[in-house]
């Protein structure tokens, strides 16, 4: 039975837009349905089927013996509030998951990231970040950086803090802080790690 008719574009901004959905319910009847989304009209999922990544999540450990995570601690204009998380951000036209890491962890810390790709694809490819109100799927990249470098270059519209959590306060952050739902499950994986294999995880 098909569920969708017209869909049409809401707004017309340049990073995220609203779209309406003359949708079917299981009885055939017709209701209002809304979603988000970054692509473009004719690039929308519900169209294409592509799995192609919009965004990345960046899950990076320090060269050191004992290695801990790189979070951020950002303000967030819907939240009206600072949340942790980890480094992400959107892939560019043109640019692997990894190469997108690689600028993104630059711009947001100053760190330069060395991207890790053994193990199992599976854990890399992208998933779905909240099909209930958008298209939008990320993967994770996986890796570690050099904490010696330049200054982060964000934009002036993002207020980002580095911190850089051993498993102690990354459990303090869990326990107490506003966190992201995608951080929160990499950085328990983080809690829970071989820190002698510390992406033994992936394999």
């Amino acid at each position: 039975m098909k569920k969708i008719g017209a869909v049409k574009k809401q707004t017309n901004n340049r990073h995220l837009n609203l779209y309406h959905i003359d949708a079917l319910d299981r009885n055939g009847d017709s209701f209002d349905y809304y979603f988000a989304s970054r692509n473009p009209e004719e690039r929308l999922k519900l169209y294409t089927k592509s799995l192609d990544p919009e965004g990345i999540v960046i899950y990076a450990l320090t060269k050191e013996s004992s290695p801990r995570l790189v979070l951020i601690r950002e303000y967030r204009y819907p939240l009206d509030a600072e949340v942790y998380a980890l480094p992400a951000g959107l892939v560019d036209p043109g640019e692997t998951p990894g190469q997108a890491a690689v600028r993104e962890m630059k711009e947001e810390t100053g760190y330069l990231f060395t991207e890790y790709t053994e193990g199992s694809s599976c854990f890399r490819r992208p998933f779905y970040m909240g099909p209930g109100f958008t298209d939008e799927t990320s993967c994770a990249v996986f890796g570690m950086v050099e904490i010696s470098g330049g200054a982060a270059a964000c934009e002036a519209t993002e207020q980002i803090h580095t911190i850089l959590a051993d498993r102690e306060e990354v459990r303090r952050i869990l326990s107490e802080e506003r966190v992201s739902l995608r951080g929160a499950y990499l950085m328990m994986q983080y809690v829970h790690g071989n820190e002698e294999k510390p992406f033994s995880f992936l394999e």
